[in-house]
């Protein structure tokens, strides 16, 4: 298995294509089983039981893997589809800038992975129960990034209040972090 990963690693370092967002919607290959891929709750990924070290290894995973809407997850390629075990939210935002965009603030969200969506109607913010009522941002092809917990109090800091709400903005883009 360390040849394989070795082999990718290089692939991917090559320069030769752009791993970040290849199109997924655009395959549809039949299930090919499952592997033994496993992103624990604290967004750390494991193969066969150990945790996986090489972060190129991870940003190739995460650019290919997809929340079909059976609830599963899957690794997919244009001929392939394998199904992995994630605890919880598969990414993590690790930080939020604030970007002049034609003269609006808009906040930036960065992922583990290192891209980059902003913080909008199409990539918006929500609160989940489930981890009490942190914040995470919908993302491309099913997904969700949860905040770090640092990350999330850095954003509750930039909160603007009315009355008793406490607000985000993004641009246009306001969000309740009361959930309302």
């Amino acid at each position: 298995m360390k040849e394989q990963l070795d082999s990718l690693e290089a692939q991917l370092g090559s320069g030769i294509r752009d791993y970040q967002r290849p199109p997924l919607h655009l395959w549809q290959p039949p299930l090919s089983g499952e592997l033994p891929i496993r992103i624990s709750e604290q967004g750390i990924w494991y193969h066969d039981g150990g945790k996986i070290e090489r972060q190129k290894l991870i940003n190739l995973f995460a650019s290919i893997l997809r929340r079909e809407e059976d609830g599963s997850f899957y690794l997919v390629t244009p001929v392939e589809k394998w199904r992995i075990q994630v605890e919880g939210h598969p990414l993590r935002i690790v930080d939020f800038d604030e970007q002049n965009v034609a003269g609006e603030i808009v906040l930036e969200a960065t992922l583990n992975t290192g891209l980059r969506f902003t913080v909008n109607q199409i990539h918006p913010l929500f609160l989940d129960p489930e981890v009490g009522n942190i914040a995470a941002i919908r993302l491309p092809h099913g997904l969700t990034a949860l905040c770090t917990r640092a990350v999330w109090y850095r954003l509750v800091e930039r909160a603007i209040y009315r009355g008793d709400k406490a607000i985000l903005k993004s641009g246009s883009y306001e969000f309740s972090l009361s959930g309302d």
